[in-house]
Parts: structure tokens; C-alpha cells; sequence
């Protein structure tokens, strides 16, 4: 079905269609209306999930953690300095493996004070150990959310993921949507499975205990290895995903990369002015190209060179 839609309703729509359980939340500028249209969801009775009212952002994704780790599917969003207040919790997140999904609006952090766009959110947690995936429009704001679960929750993986959307030109801007059936969406993800940790009160455990240094470089060398193996993960993601709903995505996208003597490396909604400009400027006899990274976290490293080839 095709609606019209900003960035925020369609991630909304993304959660839903994940069959998302719980989603803990604290509204920041712009991702406030993600949190508001989950909560009209859950009111109305068409997404079954606990809806909470967190009062900080810390405590949102405190939430979140202590969802998953009972085996609930668990969402939350948040922005700029409401992900740096988060910046405590995201490391628990990872190192619990926990397959949490948060969507970022991109907002520049502070300071000087800004409600605008740029990735200084998502980058100051770029080496925490979440996935991190970066949409250029609204469609792919929705269609990552379920690709975002589909690998976190791989038993090779058992990571949590951020789907970047930039704030404003994304979150705020409307767009045409194809929101797939619910069928399909099934289809592509089907309920979480029991994970790396699963806490339950018939065999009580501890979870995120006191380390010493003898024993602290195991999980963080596993953290790493599951990483890597997104590299594997994530294309066969793509892969079943055009298969079911004939849209096609990879951890690097190419525009004019073949012949190009200069290429442009770029994440986010920007991508769309540069596909212009490049056009423009293969009209005006320069070979230019341009790469889009999907993937920042874990970076496409190969596929990146093989892609800039010798640009």
C-alpha cells in the first residue's frame, strides 16, 4: 500500500510491522513524533506492545535493555544529546547482546545548540558495538527497521542496531511510501528467538556483572567477532529482502562508479542532491561517481575499494 508519509511515521510503520512488544521513549526534537505515532498505535489496539513513558533517555533505553534481555522485541528512539545521555546504557546493550533496535534522527550535538542535521550523534557512539544503518529517504527509513531486526537478532550476530534517519530532511519530509503487508513482513521476520542472554525467574542468572582484566578481553574479542560476521549477515538481509518485497539495498551503493575518475563518498539524504550533481556534472564531460555507505557500522571496507577501484 502506498502512503504519503515523513520520515518519522514511516520508521513508526517499520516498528509496527516488526511486531515490536515493547517501546520505552522519551520525546526529543525531531524524533518526538516516531515515539507519538507508536503510542497511537498501541492505543488504538493495531500494534499489540507496552508502551513507557520514560523520564529521561537513559532510562528509555534502561528500559529497553531489561525487555530484551527477558526476550522481548524491543524499539526506542531518540536524537543528539538524547543519545549522549543514553551513552552509559548503549555500551550495556552491546555487551549484553542484546538485538535492541533504536532509530536516531540525526541531530548535530551541542554546543552551539542546534535542532539541525548532522551524524555527530551517531558518531560519537560509532565504536559502542551497534550496527548502524543509514537511510537516504522515507521508504528506506521503514524497510531498514525490519532489516535492522532481521540481522540483530541472527544467532551469528545478537547485536543491536541504529537506523540513522537525518533529522528534518528525512524525519519531517514527506514522502511516498510503500508500507508492506503485515504477511510480508512475517514472512521476512519471524518472532524473536531465545538469544545469547535470556534472563527468567525459574533460573535466575546475572547479567552485565563486575569483570576483572583477566576475563574482560573475551566478551569485547566476541563483540568484535560478531561484527565481522555482519558483513555476511547483512547482504543475505538484502538479499531475502528484495527477494519478498522487490526493493534492492546493499551495505555500499553505486551511482556512475564504473568509469569514474573522482568519486563522492556520502551517507544519508545528502545522497539525493549528490546523484543530481553528478548527473550535471557527467552531462558537462566530467567522470564523476558516487558511493553511498549503507553500512557505517560494520564500515564495507572491500567493498568500498573495490567500488572507488582506482578513482
Amino acid at each position: 500500500m502506498k502512503k504519503v508519509m515523513d520520515g518519522n511515521t514511516a520508521v513508526a510503520y517499520g516498528a509496527k510491522l516488526a511486531r515490536v512488544q515493547v517501546v520505552p521513549a522519551y520525546p526529543i526534537t525531531p524524533q518526538s513524533a516516531i515515539a507519538e505515532t507508536l503510542a497511537r498505535f498501541i492505543n488504538e489496539g493495531s500494534l499489540k506492545a507496552k508502551y513507557l513513558r520514560a523520564e529521561s533517555e537513559h532510562s528509555a533505553l534502561s528500559a529497553a535493555v531489561g525487555a530484551s534481555l527477558v526476550g522481548a522485541r524491543a524499539f526506542t528512539a531518540t536524537a543528539s544529546v538524547g543519545l549522549a545521555l543514553m551513552n552509559e546504557i548503549t555500551g550495556v546493550a552491546a555487551g549484553s547482546r542484546l538485538p535492541i533496535v533504536m532509530a536516531i534522527a540525526n541531530r548535530a550535538l551541542c554546543s552551539p545548540w542546534s535542532l539541525w542535521c548532522d551524524h555527530s550523534d551517531t558518531m560519537s557512539v560509532r565504536d559502542q558495538g551497534w550496527i548502524q544503518l543509514y537511510a537516504e529517504n522515507c521508504q528506506e527509513a521503514l524497510d531498514f527497521i525490519l532489516i535492522a531486526y532481521r540481522v540483530a537478532e541472527d544467532p551469528l550476530v545478537q547485536l543491536p542496531c541504529m537506523v540513522a534517519e537525518d533529522g528534518f530532511f528525512l524525519s519531517h519530509m514527506q514522502d511516498t511510501v510503500i508500507v508492506p503487508e503485515a504477511e510480508q513482513a512475517d514472512l521476512y521476520l519471524p518472532p524473536r528467538c531465545a538469544g545469547y542472554l535470556r534472563l527468567d525467574p525459574a533460573e535466575p542468572v546475572a547479567a552485565n556483572i563486575l569483570t576483572g582484566p583477566d576475563r574482560f578481553t573475551g566478551p569485547k574479542y566476541a563483540m568484535a567477532e560478531a561484527m565481522d560476521r555482519v558483513h555476511r549477515v547483512l547482504p543475505e538481509a538484502f538479499s531475502e529482502f528484495k527477494r519478498i518485497f522487490g526493493r534492492e539495498y546493499s551495505p555500499v551503493m553505486q551511482y556512475r562508479c564504473e568509469d569514474a575518475e573522482t568519486v563522492i563518498v556520502a551517507l544519508g539524504s545528502v545522497n539525493g542532491t549528490l546523484r543530481e550533481s553528478v548527473k550535471e556534472m557527467r552531462a558537462a564531460g566530467d567522470k564523476v561517481g558516487l558511493l553511498r555507505v549503507v553500512s557505517y557500522r560494520p564500515f564495507p571496507y572491500e567493498e568500498l575499494r573495490r567500488a572507488v577501484g582506482k578513482a
